[in-house]
């Protein structure tokens, strides 16, 4: 399955190539306030602002029509980040218990406190191929329609993590399904007929 990565905008306020770096911390720091690394690529902090679902491209692009995807939601090569509210990360492994899921193998996991991500370019900065870049992009003082764990429901109209993590369960273990049918497909046609 193809993601498609929207085509990069002209650069803001005449941040040059030689200054892209600079420019991709300052905005995060400055514009919506989420702590980064020093260094190339620039690393977002998680656990302090936002905590990131990962999970496979595929089953990613799947829940991105969802109404539980409200978030900011990135790619980079075959993964893709939902953010969600800080904490969350922390609640995945129960949250998965108790929605049934806990001893289903998925490819579903959580980027919390102590965590870090590969920051994309600002929205109007050109983005590299091989880097990752925002699908739906942050979007400066509404961190609280994040995605939280508020009993069912989220918090100020956001969509809860419950659903979310229910439905990104289920696009991740339909994904390993599909991975496994191919595989066998595979094998079936390159293994010899055996005859008793």
């Amino acid at each position: 399955m193809t993601i498609s990565v929207p085509v990069p905008r002209k650069p803001l306020d005449g941040i040059g190539a030689s200054r892209s770096e600079l420019g991709t911390a300052q905005w995060y720091e400055s514009e919506l306030g989420w702590p980064t690394t020093e260094g190339t690529p620039v690393q977002l902090l998680t656990g302090v602002r936002f905590d990131a679902l990962e999970l496979p491209a595929e089953a990613g692009a799947a829940l991105l029509g969802r109404p539980e995807v409200s978030g900011p939601v990135a790619l980079r090569g075959a993964r893709m980040w939902l953010l969600v509210a800080a904490g969350s990360a922390e609640e995945l492994p129960g949250l998965l218990d108790w929605l049934e899921w806990g001893g289903v193998e998925l490819d579903l996991t959580a980027v919390g406190t102590g965590g870090r991500i590969t920051a994309p370019p600002p929205p109007g900065h050109a983005c590299p191929y091989e880097a990752a870049a925002w699908l739906r992009p942050p979007v400066p003082g509404r961190e609280a329609q994040l995605p939280a764990f508020a009993g069912l429901g989220g918090i100020g109209g956001a969509p809860g993590l419950v659903g979310l993590v229910d439905a990104a369960a289920t696009e991740c273990h339909r994904v390993r399904l599909l991975r496994a049918q191919r595989t066998n497909a595979r094998r079936t046609k390159t293994q010899p007929l055996a005859f008793s």
